[in-house]
């Protein structure tokens, strides 16, 4: 047989080659600039998922009080940064300070005393005698205690340093995502047409309802996860405060975290609850025990219906996808992985849908006349 001649094998080569290079060039115009938005994309994605989580308040305002979109929009975000910034200020002031009296009654007034344990402490399985023996030297010799768990004492500062200071970027980082989602807001409708021309091209017209899938998951996990949280958080840091508490503040923003992660609140509830006994009147730690009941359970009926509330897709897709994305992007990892788990879930359950049996397209579930047959068949 004979070759091809050697002109057409020169114009393959030639034509490779220049495919190559371009999509070589074209990779390399993405990294670069990959490289130069890099670090905006955290601030970017979160004021996308705030702006589209924000947006049925946004309208309520604009419609409210009657103004263009612009100016609703600076209001809308100035109460937003109100909402972050006043409680943090709260926050912070209520941590120093408690901090500054710890430190002067444990160094220079020598004042810090400790009150004895009870002997109902004593006779608690596993953890009741080691826990009476520290708890009961730390009332006569607070400063031998210390010397005890200096160790841990110091592995300890160093992470509440290190978490500090993630907190404080990620507040300022929280702060520039609430001023980008105020200005994407007034652009809401040319952003859902791109977002529709995005879905159509991706998935075909027919499926640009994953859109509205995106957003009311967004907007579900906000107020199904966050909401949630956020509102335990702070009935358990009136109950802290009203039963006078010490570091109320602190308490509150560990069960904020707690609530988010879905570790749940009552992790740092009942230790609170045990102090109040051994140190507070009968009528406090009685009261706050009541209080702290319907705070530690709320989630479990506000949760389901949050999250399910306006999607078909299964609540359990949408709470596994937020708490994986959590475990592995933080609280972004929430939105996203909720997200992407429903988007998989609907394209997944699509695919199903399309799938041709014997020349016909049949959905899920549907059984063609030679399955219902009660023979067998070779």
């Amino acid at each position: 047989m004979n070759a091809g001649p050697p002109a057409d094998d020169s114009a393959f080569v030639e034509r490779a080659l220049e495919a190559a290079i371009r999509i070589g060039l074209v990779f390399l115009l993405i990294s670069w600039c990959f490289t130069i938005v890099r670090p905006f994309v955290i601030p970017i994605v979160w004021g996308i998922i705030i702006a589209v989580a924000a947006y049925p308040g946004y309208q309520w305002l604009q419609e409210k009080f009657r103004c263009r979109s612009t100016p609703a929009a600076i209001l809308f975000t100035l109460f937003m940064l109100l909402i972050v910034i006043a409680p943090t200020l709260m926050l912070s002031g209520t941590l120093v300070e408690t901090v500054r009296l710890l430190a002067e009654d444990l160094t220079v007034h020598g004042t810090l005393t400790i009150p004895p344990p009870s002997e109902s402490v004593h006779h608690w399985p596993l953890v009741g005698e080691p826990l009476y023996s520290f708890w009961n030297l730390a009332s006569e010799n607070i400063q031998a205690a210390l010397k005890q768990i200096g160790p841990q004492i110091r592995v300890v500062g160093k992470w509440l340093l290190a978490t500090a200071a993630g907190a404080g970027f990620g507040i300022l980082q929280f702060v520039f995502a609430i001023i980008i989602a105020g200005v994407l807001m007034p652009y809401a409708k040319g952003g859902d047409r791109i977002a529709h021309a995005i879905a159509a091209r991706l998935a075909g017209k027919q499926r640009t309802d994953l859109v509205e899938l995106v957003k009311k998951t967004i907007r579900s996990v906000a107020s199904g996860i966050l909401g949630v949280a956020l509102i335990q958080s702070l009935l358990a840091g009136l109950g802290f405060m009203v039963a006078g508490v010490p570091a109320a503040g602190f308490w509150a923003l560990l069960c904020l975290l707690l609530g988010v992660a879905q570790i749940g609140i009552i992790v740092v509830l009942v230790p609170v609850i045990i102090y109040l006994f051994n140190t507070a009147d009968t009528v406090t730690a009685v009261s706050f025990l009541v209080w702290s009941i319907p705070v530690g359970l709320i989630d479990n009926i506000l949760k389901p219906i949050l999250l399910a509330r306006g999607l078909k897709t299964p609540m359990v897709i949408i709470f596994m996808g937020a708490i994986g994305g959590f475990l592995s992007s933080g609280i972004i990892g929430l939105f996203v992985g909720a997200v992407l788990l429903s988007l998989s879930y609907e394209l997944f359950m699509l695919w199903l849908g399309d799938a041709p049996t014997n020349g016909q397209n049949q959905g899920p579930g549907q059984l063609s006349p030679a399955d219902d047959s009660s023979g067998s068949a070779s």
